[in-house]
Order: C-alpha cells, then structure tokens, then sequence
C-alpha cells in the first residue's frame, strides 16, 4: 500500500510517500480502507518531537480518519465488514496511522458513520470532538449553563461550541478577528468577544453578567486572567493544550476565594471509561445532526508535507489529506 512514513523526528521534510506491506488485523482489530485522513496538531507536534516520543520503527502519521472496514481480526464480528466508520487514536502507541490507504486499530477505534455524514465531517471528529466532548461535559451536564470557548474558530473550538449547545447550554466564544468571529458564530455560539480589543473584558461582563459556568481553554497562559475575570463562583476552567509559553501564575487566594476549579486534560490519557463516554458522546452528536465541517483544506497523500506545513502554520479550517475513493457515493 502507500503510505506517509517517517523515522526519525523533525521538520515536515522527514516524512516521505512510499510503497510498504499492507497490514493486516490481529485479534480485536479491524482493517480500515482510509477514504479522508484528518491532520491535527498533535500529529506535527509527534513528527517534529515536540512530545518527546520519536518512532520505534517506520511511523505512518495522523489520528484521525474515515473509510470502511474491509477485514477483521479474530473476535470481531465479520458484519462489520462494509462499514463505514471515523477513526481515532489510529497512530496512538502504533504504526498503523491514517495516512496511508489502510489503516490497522482496535475495533473500539473505528467508531460508525452514518449514512449521510460526509467523509470530510467525519475526519474532523477523532482528536478534536472527543477532546471537545470531555472539556464541555467532564464536570456533568450544562443544560442551563454559561460555557465560554476560547478560540471558538479552531477545530476543538468548534466541536466545543456545537457540542455546548447541543448539551442545552449558552455559549460565549473569543476570537481574534472578524473571520474568525463569524464562524463561531456559524457554529452557533450565541456571543463572540474579540479578546484584542481593548474592551473584550467589558463586553464579556455585559454578555454575562452573573459569570460563566465553564471555560474550554486553549492558552492558559495567555488568558487565565481573562478567564478568572469571567468565572462566576464555582466555575471550572479546563485546559486542553500546552502553548508553550510562559507557565501562568497562579493567584490562590482568588482562586480558593471564588471556589475555581482548573482542570487539565489529555486526550490520550483521560480515564478509560470517560473515554469511551466522550465517543459515544459525539456519536449520538453526530447522529442528531449537531456537529457540522469547518472550512476544509484538502492535500493529496504526496503533498502531506504541505499539509503539516499548513496546520503548523495555523491556517484557519480544517486541513484533509486525500486519500482513496469516498466511502460512499457523494
């Protein structure tokens, strides 16, 4: 098959487009036919060494995908050949990544599509809805709720919004600009604050004026303060990236006085029954029609380079790497 393989970390060059032997599944596992593979910045941050795990062997990247299963290992039910499915967590602690035209996972990790959600919709889910999920719901339902979503127009940003207000709750998003602005917006936030302005703080008491709830945050150390201006007693903020920037101060006393609580999460590491709580979360999400596309940038498996190049860059969507023929009829 062709693949996107690396074996040493670094920039976007290491990787390379070659013939390897297709995998087949063990016990427990499913054969993927990889229609669209989604690239996430957990997947440059692997390449590039950022995370400290360089490869043991040949590497294919990318969590996250779509396609059909074509074969299964011993223990899985053969009806599941035929299926189409979203990927996640596929190079997690193996080979077999999204990158390539077949893809090897647990069963549990090939989650089905419904018929009727494209296959670009379904390569946005994996790393960035299940994390979305967990931040939304980890401290229970927020029917009634004020959530605020920082960077409501990157791709957690967006699965948190839609999720937010598919669990019942009102949703505050910030943005850096008015591009950025009207997609959360599209995405159905009810409010979006600017944070570059000079009155974002401001405008985010009048939008709530008893505090918010919860806080989904991508840059503690940029807006702790913002979002400790913004809690309303007993809040929650959870984080779920590490910028890389200065660690933030903490303010104790504020914190103890107004009951906040800071919640750090991991996606590949959160406890394995909320794990499987985020996916079926987003399933029935997705089911109900709730989760919708960003804008899409699409590659050919020969440009995936360029591709990671892009979302290093930070370009505003979604970036895809095509793959095979789609999973089903468009």
């Amino acid at each position: 098959m062709l693949a996107a393989v690396y074996d040493e970390v670094g920039p976007a060059d290491v990787l390379r487009v070659e013939k390897i032997a297709r995998p087949e599944p063990g016990p427990g596992e499913v054969r993927v036919k990889i229609a669209v593979s989604g690239v996430n910045p957990t997947d440059y941050k692997n390449r590039s060494g950022l995370t400290g795990q360089p490869p043991d062997g040949l590497q294919i990247p990318h969590q996250d995908g779509t396609g059909v299963v074509d074969a299964v290992g011993e223990g899985v039910d053969p009806a599941r050949i035929g299926q189409r499915v979203w990927v996640y967590f596929a190079a997690f602690n193996r080979p077999w990544g999204t990158a390539a035209e077949w893809s090897v996972v647990p069963q549990e990790r090939a989650v089905p599509l419904p018929d009727g959600v494209s296959d670009e919709l379904g390569a946005m889910l994996g790393i960035p809805a299940v994390t979305a999920h967990h931040c939304v719901f980890c401290d229970g339902p927020v029917k009634g709720r004020t959530i605020l979503v920082a960077a409501g127009a990157g791709a957690v940003g967006h699965m948190a919004i839609e999720l937010a207000v598919w669990g019942g709750a009102r949703v505050i998003a910030t943005a850096s600009g008015e591009e950025k602005s009207r997609l959360a917006r599209a995405a159905g936030a009810d409010e979006v604050i600017l944070y570059r302005e000079s009155d974002a703080l401001e405008r985010l008491r009048d939008a709530a004026p008893a505090g918010v709830d919860r806080v989904v945050e991508v840059a503690l150390d940029s807006n702790l303060e913002l979002d400790l201006q913004a809690c309303a007693p007993g809040a929650t903020i959870v984080t779920y990236a590490d910028s890389g920037g200065e660690p933030p101060r903490l303010p104790v006393r504020a914190l103890m006085t107004a009951n906040l609580s800071l919640r750090f999460v991991l996606v590949y590491t959160i406890p394995a029954a909320e794990l499987r709580a985020a996916v079926a979360g987003v399933g029935a999400a997705i089911r109900d029609g709730a989760l919708t596309p960003l804008p899409v940038h699409r590659y050919g498996l020969e440009r995936v380079a360029e591709a990671h190049r892009a979302v290093e860059a930070g370009v505003l969507g979604k970036v895809l790497v095509d793959i095979g023929a789609p999973s089903q009829p468009t």
